[in-house]
């Protein structure tokens, strides 16, 4: 622990009481979450879901300490999230989430294993040891023959496979993947979403936010927002 963590005795590795965000646009006020009640456990593989507007987005961005709420409390592997400053919160990100996302954000003038290095260049690791690291992630998605090659150079499912080679660099206890296969196709997809399954098997809690029931259906609990709130949360039965 570091100083000015604020330890917490909560079970889970991811904790919400009582969150509330309002987002005030002028003469409006606009209540995006309403009170948010919810544990994921460490090892999770979890699906949010919900239309547009449902607050499912601003939930991830809460989720991976890119906002904070305006109320209620966030225990991220035991630290009161809600407590912590907006420098240690940048802090937090890079080593508790790896983050991916439906547009990839790779660099593009850079290559594969370049990309994959990036954090943990911000994480101060090594030249060797990260160019190390960065070649076993690449080998891990299954892109051991494509890591000097630019995004633009491969397909949009090996881009994925990038990022998520790029998420894992600084070891992440979880995973948070915004629409990862939105701007994929149906088999490329289901390649994605197998690789998080395997993460998950290995250990990582794993949190897919997506609105496509077909994707949800990889992963073992479902929780559906809509209108600010939790509407239901079900484990994934399997036949």
């Amino acid at each position: 622990m570091t100083g000015g963590e604020i330890m917490s005795d909560k079970n889970g590795i991811i904790v919400l009481e009582d969150i509330k965000k309002t987002y005030d646009t002028g003469s409006v006020s606009v209540n995006a979450l309403k009170g948010i009640n919810l544990t994921i456990e460490k090892g999770e593989y979890v699906a949010i879901m919900g239309q547009s507007g449902s607050g499912k987005s601003t939930m991830m961005n809460i989720l991976g300490c890119l906002d904070t709420p305006t109320s209620g409390k966030y225990y991220l592997d035991g630290v009161d999230i809600t407590k912590e400053k907006k420098s240690k919160l940048s802090y937090i990100r890079n080593r508790k989430i790896g983050f991916v996302f439906q547009s990839f954000n790779l660099i593009p003038r850079t290559s594969a294993i370049k990309n994959v290095e990036l954090p943990m260049i911000y994480a101060k690791v090594g030249r060797k040891a990260r160019r190390k690291k960065a070649e076993e992630l690449l080998k891990k998605v299954g892109l051991e023959g494509r890591m000097n090659h630019m995004p633009n150079e491969v397909s949009g499912g090996q881009r994925q496979r990038i990022a998520i080679a790029r998420a894992l660099a600084n070891n992440p206890p979880i995973i948070l993947a915004d629409e990862p296969t939105g701007n994929l196709d149906t088999a490329s997809s289901i390649e994605i979403m197998e690789l998080f399954t395997e993460l998950n098997n290995d250990g990582a809690t794993v949190i897919v936010v997506t609105h496509e029931d077909d994707i949800a259906q990889f992963t073992k609990r479902i929780v559906r927002f809509k209108d600010g709130e939790i509407v239901s949360d079900e484990k994934v039965v399997r036949d």
